[in-house]
């Protein structure tokens, strides 16, 4: 179905692999709208949604030969109607999604990853915003992502030096979930994502709408927003099963979408 990523959907879990693995899963226009269309499908058919990569690497950011030439090449025109649309709908997700980050992660790539709700990533993969190397700015959200993660002291060095950040270091940052042995990394993100598979639908979308915009809401607007979200969880059979579940001390059995 599709030419540039792959789409295996199984108990409730949703694995997108970016699947270039020749050039690193460099991103093209086709593979952002694959992308794109997979994960709308993917939230009609699944819980929760992993996007990684195929090969060594996760993603090198923009395939610079896919520009047409530079001359012919409207950035701003490329990151509005592809790049946006993209993170937006990670963003905006109701689903929990993990970016299972298995290898390197450079520029576009390494905020699409960090666009996402989880970061897992083996302990040889790297992150770089490797923008200025090229006379660039960050951008598909690495001006936005990284001061809220890591602080602006750490996100304006690692744009203006465009250093290697290992995945023991983003962990140690607060840039990443965590950091997992390679060996180990596989089976990981595997049961993360199987966990959250089984888990309140309902919450963790609540979760997901309460925290994205809370650097944009002030202390009443954001408490208005948990009593309302809290309220409908109140109301949900989920609710009601998982507080069963703690008194017949079991483990709950949420239900499905």
């Amino acid at each position: 179905m599709y030419q540039t990523i792959t789409s295996e959907i199984s108990d409730g879990v949703a694995v997108l692999t970016l699947n270039r693995p020749a050039v690193m899963n460099a991103l093209t226009t086709v593979l952002r709208q694959e992308l794109l269309h997979a994960l709308g499908a993917a939230q009609v058919a699944a819980r929760v949604i992993v996007l990684t990569g195929a090969g060594r690497a996760f993603c090198s950011g923009q395939d610079l030969a896919d520009t047409g030439g530079l001359d012919a090449f409207d950035v701003e025109r490329v990151l509005n109607e592809e790049y946006v649309p993209l993170l937006q709908a990670i963003h905006d997700c109701p689903l929990p999604v993990i970016a299972a980050v298995n290898g390197a992660a450079a520029g576009a790539g390494a905020n699409l990853a960090l666009a996402c709700d989880v970061v897992i990533a083996c302990e040889s993969a790297s992150f770089i915003q490797a923008f200025t190397r090229i006379g660039l700015i960050p951008d598909a959200g690495g001006t936005y992502w990284l001061p809220r993660q890591i602080g602006m002291a750490r996100a304006i060095g690692a744009c203006l030096f465009a250093e290697k950040v290992t995945a023991r270091q983003a962990a140690d940052w607060g840039m990443i979930w965590e950091c997992v042995p390679d060996d180990a990394f596989a089976a990981h993100w595997r049961g993360r994502a199987a966990a959250l598979a089984r888990g309140p639908a309902l919450a963790y979308a609540g979760v997901k709408q309460a925290l994205r915009g809370s650097f944009d809401r002030d202390l009443a607007a954001q408490l208005a927003l948990e009593a309302r979200l809290q309220g409908a969880c109140g109301q949900s059979a989920d609710f009601r099963e998982g507080v069963a579940a703690f008194l017949e001390k079991r483990p709950p059995v949420f239900e499905g979408k």
